[in-house]
């Protein structure tokens, strides 16, 4: 009896002793207690993002100049020789940006025609895309030289060709949307206005067609080119003047309005002459100076048109800056080369191309020019530098 309880007392400790806890000790962890290492923030390494804008005034198309590009035995056009003079110069630019002053509405939309009401082969997109253009703005005041159908169809050309184009839209969606293009981590809105379309009126109730100037509607498109992440935003306005070399106090005070509102570039054409740029400084965040620029009018790039200063344009450049991780953006140059448009005879019919003043009397070496045209295209580089800056307080042509 004795043995069975001493059994009993022995088994009860032995199994009761499986479940006996070690004492705790505060100062024992396992693995999953041990204390978490603080994370340690790696700062951003800085960088620095550039890009440049290029951009021109008015491709138009005269008679003259459609005759100059069509192959008789081919049947064909071709425009090609317009731009390879200043090929090399449009190639360097991240944003190349033209004003289409002519519907590509084709043959069957009352021919091809000049002034006063345009219509272009398609062709001519062509050549603009080969020389470097990545984008073209229509809204100018030939848009509706051919209806309806020819705003259509010139949207419709541009985009089998892969060119984005602005100013002009074919329902409301697509006049809706923002044009935003982003070339090394910098985004660029492009937006585009007319003052007006020659008289012809907009089809009731399709206003969507062309962009008219209305500046609270600029302003809001601007904050919304800000909202959709536009690190800067470029405006084409048509406006102005024809044939003055200034602007006008309705030109200035626009200008001032949308830069004020945000606008980092004023890209001006209509007037067929050049008219100076401005650079304008505003306080920005944190009391930075926030750098802006228009230039009102760079006047024809190419044309059939021989009024004084017609011939003469402009290629206009702007460099931009982005910093990371800041992501602040600003405009750290500008540049102008001047353009004159050449006219020459070959096979019988007149030719035109452009050619980068500068360059050409630099070399002197183009096999279409006699020596005597060097001296006269000498004074209009010279005169043409110092009319484009003259609205600037000092003579240089970049800023830093």
């Amino acid at each position: 009896m004795k043995f069975r309880v001493t059994l009993s007392i022995i088994v009860f400790f032995v199994i009761g002793g499986c479940n006996v806890q070690p004492p705790k000790n505060n100062t024992q962890r396992t693995e999953s207690q041990a204390p978490i290492a603080a994370a340690v923030r790696v700062k951003p390494k800085p960088e620095i993002k550039e890009a440049t804008l290029i951009a021109v005034g008015d491709i138009m198309m005269h008679s003259t100049q459609t005759r100059s590009g069509y192959d008789a035995k081919r049947q064909t056009y071709n425009f090609d020789s317009f731009f390879t003079p200043v090929k090399n110069i449009l190639s360097k630019g991240d944003w190349v940006i033209g004003n289409l002053e002519t519907p590509l509405a084709g043959e069957d939309a009352g021919g091809y025609t000049g002034y006063p009401l345009f219509n272009a082969p398609a062709e001519l997109a062509d050549a603009a895309k080969k020389a470097g253009f990545n984008i073209l703005t229509t809204a100018n005041n030939h848009a509706l030289d051919r209806g309806e159908k020819g705003v259509i169809r010139t949207i419709a050309n541009l985009r089998d060709r892969k060119i984005p184009s602005t100013g002009t839209a074919g329902s409301v969606a697509e006049a809706s949307r923002t044009l935003i293009s982003t070339k090394n981590n910098i985004s660029l809105a492009i937006l585009a206005y007319t003052y007006g379309t020659n008289g012809i009126p907009i089809p009731q109730g399709k206003d969507y067609l062309v962009s008219l100037i209305d500046e609270k509607k600029i302003i809001k498109d601007i904050a919304k080119a800000r909202k959709q992440g536009a690190d800067i935003v470029t405006i084409s306005l048509h406006f102005g003047d024809e044939y003055q070399r200034q602007p006008n106090p309705q030109q200035k005070q626009l200008v001032e309005n949308l830069l004020k509102a945000g606008a980092d570039i004023i890209l001006g054409s209509h007037p067929h002459v050049v008219q100076p740029y401005k650079i304008f400084k505003f306080s920005g965040k944190n009391g930075k100076t926030r750098k802006a620029v228009a230039i009102y009018s760079m006047g024809n790039f190419i044309s059939g048109q021989t009024k004084d200063y017609t011939d003469l344009g402009v290629i206009f450049q702007v460099s931009i800056r982005k910093r990371f991780p800041e992501k602040t953006t600003e405009i750290t140059s500008i540049k102008t080369i001047p353009t004159w448009v050449h006219r020459y005879t070959l096979n019988n019919k007149t030719n035109y191309r452009i050619l980068p003043l500068e360059t050409t009397i630099s070399q002197k070496k183009d096999s279409l020019l006699a020596t005597s045209q060097y001296p006269v295209l000498k004074g209009y580089l010279q005169e043409m530098n110092n009319h484009l800056n003259s609205l600037n307080s000092t003579p240089k042509k970049s800023l830093k």
